[in-house]
């Protein structure tokens, strides 16, 4: 079998139990224990079919191989339940670690146990709140969908709330800045709505608290010189608030303004923001 033939029919991002109603007959293919430099963590896990494939062990020949071993045992053309791979010169690759594979087939158990683990994950994902579902709202929520992350975009407008990614939550409400009161310790807010003073307002209350991991505006310099005479003289806040706003966010290295621009960088801006916070907390 070809390299096109054992790649061919790859799903890169569909949901693992939508793949498995389609391809019931699969093998799991699981990282167990990985040694140095590995393009994935142990627990990282991909399912393979005679046709298709769903999710990554990181790609490269080695995933070549560990799908090539998965699709011979679902012929009883050999294979094997255990492979240590060695991610070197040998196979072309220059990570230059080891990654233990385990192979088996999809049974009632392994699908219980491939729940049991995607509630887990999903309860540990960190939460996103995108204020304002307008063009740039809903093209962040488009870039943020694949990403380990639980995300609700509240408006005032119910309109603006349709054709928001399946995986994306929603709130109606008519008071958006008194919901971030309750908003989880280490959760993302980044406020974009049709009305600065909201912007203004929902920020205000955000910067009031300090356990947020990212507060992000829409906007521009002026807006941030705006926001900030707004904040100390009329909000009775303290100028040091503004060291944990980001505005604009998306960054400066990149002109373009385009809504799908935007969200890219700004979804960039979030992860990386996501990762520093973690690291604070774990020192």
């Amino acid at each position: 079998m070809t390299r096109r033939e054992i790649l061919s029919g790859f799903v890169p991002g569909s949901d693992f139990r939508a793949f498995l109603a389609l391809q019931p007959d699969a093998v799991l293919v699981e990282i167990t224990h990985t040694q140095g430099s590995t393009p994935r963590e142990a627990g990282t896990f991909m399912l393979v079919s005679t046709s298709s494939v769903w999710g990554t062990i990181g790609g490269g020949h080695f995933e070549f191989i560990a799908i090539g071993n998965a699709r011979a045992l679902l012929a009883s053309a050999g294979g094997t339940d255990m492979m240590d791979i060695p991610l070197g010169p040998e196979i072309g690759q220059c990570c230059g670690g080891r990654t233990q594979l385990r192979f088996r087939r999809v049974t009632k158990s392994v699908r219980d146990e491939l729940e049991k683990k995607q509630e887990s994950e999903v309860e540990r994902m960190p939460e996103v709140y995108v204020f304002g579902a307008g063009h740039v709202g809903r093209a962040l929520a488009a870039a943020l969908a694949p990403l380990p992350l639980s995300v609700t975009v509240i408006e005032t407008r119910k309109e603006e709330l349709a054709n928001l990614p399946a995986s994306t939550k929603s709130r109606l409400v008519p008071m958006p800045e008194a919901l971030v009161k309750n908003m989880p310790a280490d959760a993302v807010l980044v406020i974009l709505t049709h009305d600065h003073a909201l912007d203004f307002l929902i920020a205000g209350e955000a910067l009031a608290r300090t356990d947020f991991a990212y507060v992000g505006m829409i906007g521009s310099a002026t807006k941030r010189a705006t926001f900030a005479n707004w904040l100390i003289r009329e909000a009775g806040g303290e100028r040091s608030w503004l060291d944990r706003l980001t505005l604009p966010i998306g960054g400066s290295a990149v002109k373009d303004k385009r809504p799908e621009v935007i969200a890219a960088m700004t979804a960039a801006e979030i992860l990386t923001a996501l990762e520093a916070y973690r690291d604070r907390s774990s020192s």
